[in-house]
């Protein structure tokens, strides 16, 4: 089993995830894989909301002679302050950034000026013989360390790390295959020349082992799970023979590759067991073309009808605002047509700069101009300024909070009527006039400021209204009422449950 609790290690292996939920996935195939270097390795977990100083405190007290970093996009700050303090309280510690956002020379970020090597790309094999160079005296002399790509039946899996504490109470990462076929511009998975399976009867061993030793929540990291199929239903298969109460699964799926054998498995899981994310992006045929997204519309727009019809799966869509040749109409329409297919939740994405990334080709010929602060958001285009790309932030956060959240069955469907975007925009235009924010407002508060927008702009009937956020705001538990009702009597509803409690709004 992984130990982290060593009083001292000469390797560290450490990262800052979002959230304490996430687990370091690629950490824990570094370790993994390298070999008799784990018995002086300590793996170390922080998130982005502990302090860089307190984080440096922690790492230091081991008095490690070599720092291995995972560097993403949501990280790159606080771990860029990290590495800034080590370098000013131990100069000697070797500093090792791995990761997305710094394998992409020379499109880098400040922190590599502060680090000793960047290994880029696959590290699983680069990483253990860095160390092993830099622990006998012989320090490489390039900083930029190229990834040593090997064949996935090589590597050491690393599922076995997972400790009892990332067993209880955490997700557990789990890969089927690596890669993706595909060649859509604004992700970085189009630079993979294919998708590689691992050695199913291997991968299944494994899982079988996380299983038996109690993880129920598993997310499969797999770009494209049902690209293969046949490996897609002997997966499915293998939980249903071990389908309980509290299994759920997460999958990322190509929305319009959905055959007969898939759709019989799929029809056999129960509500609240399957989440799928779909990454819809756009319905504009012209921009996919753009971007060298392969899609078929006709299928998707079938397929995610058929899920929403036939199955429980909790479908999570994604779209994408703000590519080239994208416009606010033009939006409109790809959301509409999302939101008619009924899915339970549509994440509503701003366009980002991943370094690296294929679609920073069109960056002068559609004036794409991003924050250069991460999370390098877009802010203008050829097509959208900036005033409008602030109206869809701000949609996209008071969509999240409405409709996405699963609190506002009753009500949403009135906010949206027959033009879902356009009703949706001049809520939330409105909201956020009177609230002058997009965070921190109270879930009473909401009840009361979407009532006042939609009776004094929207002109909304009154009584449906009120019997409508009447009955999500009995729904949601909540003590207390909102203005708007403290003239009317309410029966409390129980609280229940607290597993997956966003995705089961969507089922009461």
């Amino acid at each position: 089993m992984l130990k982290t609790t060593s009083c001292t290690a000469e390797i560290i292996l450490t990262t800052l995830n979002s959230r304490y939920i996430h687990c370091a996935f690629g950490l824990r195939y570094l370790y993994a894989n390298l070999g008799d270097l784990q018995a002086i390795t300590s793996l170390d977990e922080f998130t982005i909301h502990e302090r860089p100083l307190d984080i440096a405190e922690k790492i230091l007290k081991k008095n490690p002679k070599i720092i291995g970093f995972s560097v993403y996009i949501w990280n790159i700050t606080e771990i860029t302050q990290t590495i800034a303090m080590l370098k000013q309280i131990a100069p000697q510690i070797i500093i090792v950034l791995g990761g997305p956002e710094v394998s992409h020379a020379p499109d880098q970020p400040d922190v590599v000026e502060l680090a000793d090597y960047v290994v880029m790309g696959a590290g699983e094999i680069s990483f253990r013989l860095l160390c092993e160079q830099i622990l006998q005296g012989k320090k490489p002399l390039n900083k930029i360390i190229q990834g040593d790509l090997i064949t996935l039946d090589k590597l050491t899996l690393p599922y076995d790390l997972y400790d009892e504490e990332d067993i209880r109470n955490r997700v557990i990462y789990v890969e089927a295959s690596r890669g993706c076929p595909f060649k859509c511009e604004f992700c970085l998975s189009s630079l993979d020349k294919t998708s590689k399976p691992f050695k199913l009867d291997d991968f299944l061993e494994e899982i079988e082992h996380l299983y038996q030793r109690g993880a129920r929540n598993f997310k499969f990291i797999d770009r494209t799970f049902n690209l293969k199929v046949a490996t897609s239903v002997t997966i499915l298969d293998f939980f249903l023979e071990r389908m309980t109460d509290d299994l759920y699964l997460h999958f990322e799926v190509i929305p319009d590759n959905l055959p007969d054998k898939l759709k019989q498995v799929l029809t056999h899981f129960p509500p609240d067991s399957l989440q799928f994310e779909i990454g819809v992006q756009t319905f504009d045929p012209d921009i996919q073309e753009l971007i060298s997204r392969r899609q078929n519309n006709e299928k998707t727009c079938e397929n995610l009808r058929w899920l929403r019809q036939n199955t429980g799966a909790h479908l999570h869509t994604d779209l994408i605002f703000g590519l080239p040749q994208d416009t606010l109409n033009n939006f409109a329409k790809s959301f509409d047509l999302l939101v008619s297919l009924k899915p339970q939740e549509i994440q509503l994405g701003i366009l980002k700069r991943l370094r690296g990334a294929p679609i920073n080709r069109h960056t002068d010929e559609y004036q794409l101009r991003y924050n250069p602060l991460p999370p390098y958001n877009i802010l203008s285009t050829r097509d959208i300024d900036f005033s409008t790309m602030q109206r869809v932030n701000r949609f996209a956060r008071y969509w999240d909070m409405i409709a996405n959240s699963g609190r506002f069955p009753k009500t949403l469907p009135l906010i949206l009527a027959d033009s879902p975007f356009k009703h949706f925009l001049q809520l939330s235009d409105a909201l956020y006039a009177q609230s002058g924010s997009t965070w921190k407002i109270a879930l009473k508060r909401l009840f009361d400021l979407i009532y006042g927008v939609m009776i004094e702009e929207m002109k909304a009937d009154k009584e449906l209204l009120e019997s409508a956020l009447i009955q999500d705001y009995q729904r949601s538990g909540q003590r207390g009422f909102p203005d708007f009702m403290q003239q009317k009597s309410m029966t409390k509803k129980h609280k229940t449950g607290t597993a997956n409690k966003r995705q089961s709004r969507h089922y009461s």
